[in-house]
This record gives C-alpha cells, sequence and structure tokens, in this order.
C-alpha cells in the first residue's frame, strides 16, 4: 500500500524526515497563520494595518535570507532550520502575550516571522536541494504539497471551529499554543537529520551577478519575482475578504477546507502525473488557470463565489508549482559551482521572490492610500493576478538537460 501511496521512489531517511517537519510546518502555519491577520483585522478592521504587518513580514524575511546564508556557510544547516522554527515559536508566544494590544505592536510581530520563515525557508530549501535528486524531486514536491494540503483540511476548519466555540479570545489562545507545540516537535525531529556543516566563501554578489552569464538562472529569478508579486497581496487579502463577506471564523475555515481538500488530491497527481517532459506545459495551464480563476471574484465577491475560488486555485497552483519547483532546483544543479554555491543560489532566488512581493504590497498601500478602496483593489488584483501566468510563460524559455 505504501508503494502505492508513494509510487517507485526510494525514500530515504533524512528525505521523509524533511517531509515530516515541512508536514509539522505547514500544519502550524495552516491552523494559526491566516487567522493571526483575521485577529489583527478585527482589533483594528484597516486594510492599512493588515498591509503594514504583511509587509514587516516581507522585508525582514530577504534580509534574513542573506544572513542565513552566511550562517548556513559556517554552521549546520540544520542548526538554522532550528533558529527559524525557534523565531516562529518566538512570533506566537509574543502574540498570545500581547493579546488584545497586538495591533500595537505590527512591526514588531511582522519582524519576528519574516525572521523566521528567513531562517526557516532557507535551511529547509538548501536540505531541499541536498536531499534530493532530479529524478525525486517532482515526487518530494508533490508529496510535500500533499503534507502542506493535509494540515490545510485539519488547520483551518480546527481553528475555526475553536474561534467561534470559545467565548472571548480564548479559541485563538488555543490554536496559538498548538502551533508552539507543532514548533517544538519539528525542532525535536531535526535532531534525527544527518549533521549537513558547509564551508566556504559566501558568494552571495558573484551568484547574483551569474544572471548575466547564465540565461536559465536570469529566467528563474525573473520568474521567481513575479511569483512574489502576485503572492504579496493575494496571501493575507483573501482570507480578510472571506471574513468580510461572512463575519465567521467557520467560515473561513470551511474555504480552507474545501481549498485545501481539493489541493490535497492535485498535488497528490501533479507529483505523479507531471514529469519532466511536461513541465513547461503544465506550467502554462497552471498560469492561466489562476488568472481566469480572478474573475470569479474581482467583479462581485460574495462568499459562494468565494468558495469556488478556492476549488479553482486548488487546482491550478499545484499544476503550476510542482513542475516549476523541480525546475528550479534542476536549473540550480546545472549551473555555475552549483555544489559549492548551492546556499547562494538559494538566496538569491529567495531574494527575487521576496523583492516582487515587497512591490506587491507597495502597490495595494498606494492603492488604498490615493484611490478608493472599494474601486481600486480589485484593479490591482487583476494586476498583479497575472504574476504566475508571466512567470510561466518566461518558463517556456528555459533549457535544462537531464541525465537519464
Amino acid at each position: 500500500m505504501v508503494k502505492k501511496l508513494l509510487g517507485k521512489v526510494e525514500v530515504e531517511k533524512d528525505l521523509a524526515l524533511l517531509l515530516l517537519i515541512g508536514g509539522l510546518y505547514s500544519l502550524s502555519i495552516a491552523l494559526s497563520n491566516t487567522f493571526v491577520n483575521i485577529y489583527l483585522w478585527k482589533q483594528s478592521g484597516k486594510f492599512m494595518d493588515l498591509a503594514l504587518y504583511n509587509l514587516a513580514i516581507v522585508f525582514f524575511q530577504p534580509l534574513t535570507f542573506i544572513l542565513a546564508g552566511r550562517w548556513a556557510k559556517k554552521i549546520d544547516r540544520v542548526i538554522v532550520l532550528r533558529i527559524g522554527v525557534a523565531f516562529l515559536a518566538l512570533f506566537f508566544l509574543v502574540v498570545l502575550f500581547l493579546g488584545e494590544k497586538a495591533q500595537a505592536h505590527l512591526i514588531i510581530l511582522g519582524s519576528l516571522l519574516g525572521i523566521g520563515y528567513g531562517f526557516y525557508w532557507l535551511a529547509f530549501n538548501v536540505l531541499t536541494f541536498e536531499i534530493t535528486e532530479p529524478e525525486t524531486r517532482d515526487f518530494f514536491n508533490g508529496f510535500l504539497g500533499t503534507l502542506t494540503s493535509a494540515g490545510g483540511v485539519i488547520g483551518p476548519i480546527s481553528a475555526g471551529f475553536l474561534i467561534t466555540r470559545f467565548a472571548s479570545n480564548i479559541g485563538y489562545t488555543i490554536i496559538f499554543a498548538i502551533s508552539l507545540i507543532l514548533f517544538a516537535m519539528a525542532v525535536i525531529i531535526s535532531f534525527f537529520i544527518k549533521r549537513r556543516p558547509a564551508n566556504g566563501v559566501y558568494c552571495f554578489g558573484r551568484v547574483v551577478k551569474e544572471r548575466k552569464n547564465n540565461q536559465n538562472w536570469k529566467y528563474i529569478t525573473n520568474a521567481h519575482f513575479l511569483q512574489g508579486f502576485r503572492d504579496g497581496t493575494f496571501i493575507f487579502i483573501i482570507s480578510v475578504f472571506v471574513f468580510i463577506s461572512t463575519g465567521s471564523e467557520l467560515a473561513l475555515g470551511t474555504f480552507g477546507l474545501i481549498n485545501s481538500g481539493i489541493s490535497f488530491i492535485a498535488y497528490w497527481l501533479a507529483g505523479r502525473l507531471i514529469k519532466n517532459d511536461r513541465r513547461k506545459k503544465a506550467m502554462l495551464l497552471g498560469g492561466l488557470l489562476l488568472y481566469l480563476s480572478l474573475f470569479l471574484i474581482v467583479f462581485e465577491m460574495t462568499y459562494p463565489r468565494l468558495l469556488i475560488y478556492a476549488g479553482a486555485i486548488a487546482i491550478a497552483y499545484p499544476i503550476m508549482l510542482v513542475p516549476y519547483f523541480s525546475m528550479t532546483y534542476d536549473v540550480i544543479g546545472k549551473s555555475w559551482k552549483a555544489a559549492e554555491m548551492r546556499i547562494e543560489y538559494i538566496v538569491v532566488k529567495e531574494l527575487f521572490l521576496n523583492s516582487g512581493r515587497v512591490v506587491s504590497i507597495l502597490s495595494f498601500i498606494a492603492a488604498i492610500l490615493f484611490f478608493d478602496e472599494q474601486k481600486s483593489i480589485p484593479i490591482l488584483l487583476l494586476i498583479i493576478g497575472t504574476g504566475h501566468g508571466l512567470a510561466a510563460l518566461l518558463l517556456q524559455k528555459v533549457k535544462v538537460t537531464l541525465s537519464p
């Protein structure tokens, strides 16, 4: 049964442990992160406050990536992973401590989460590159997406139920505490991954300049900027729209349940069916579906339409992201001094991704600051929503020859 589930893939211990850590992380984030935005929204009711909080996250995340990359060259990458999880745990501790005063400390909260993301994802991405091989990457990305979706099925609906069941903010306190426990479990599991020390000179600037010598690398980094250009705003605004439409955390949990339930199956199928020769066509299809899905909600944002949108993007994202992530690691693997400079490649990739997110949120701030919110936000969503589609078009130019 296990072989039927996983396919013809040999799963080594470290790969399985990394998947487990990724699954715990995803469950914790699915349980709490969406509701942090709603927690803050209920305190202020201002789009600007949410934008500043999320801007702090995407501003500190790339800065941390640069620092984490340097540290990963000097110490064990698994230790860097633990530092990231520790900061994420600290974030939830501070949220619990501040309580209803959280809205007054948006920049502090955003910076803690951004630093945690930076350390965690630098280490996770480097470990993914080192532990997987070209023949196991589609499986890894697909199965990780399945675990992420499983967390999304369990997390939001459970959190929404708890929040609506308890008076005041007791439900929020419970789910934030559970997230702390899940992060602690991830730290414990990390001790069983084989130590992976690194050495050598940190050549971040040189890998940025490599874009001039390597067209594939230039296309990949530009695609990550475009990906961030969409995700920066969409990562928080849709959940707020769902809550505004219904006034219920349970309704938001239902939205997450539908999205993740469909995504769970879609990621599993994408990991099994999208092979090397189908990657480019799959990305085009996924990017197109993501953009077309916007027209379900941008002109008439009702809860039923938002639920249909949840299902549509749940199918589109796996079709786009599974081959996209695999292609990214393959390009890095074939690039200049890939083995020696793998950390720098990951850092630069994430720098471009988060630069796109910063531009996205700054555009959102400009839209609500200088124009009427009700008119400007739908137009902005149609503009930044082109991100994945443009990235998919750009990635058609990538040429990577894999060993048979």
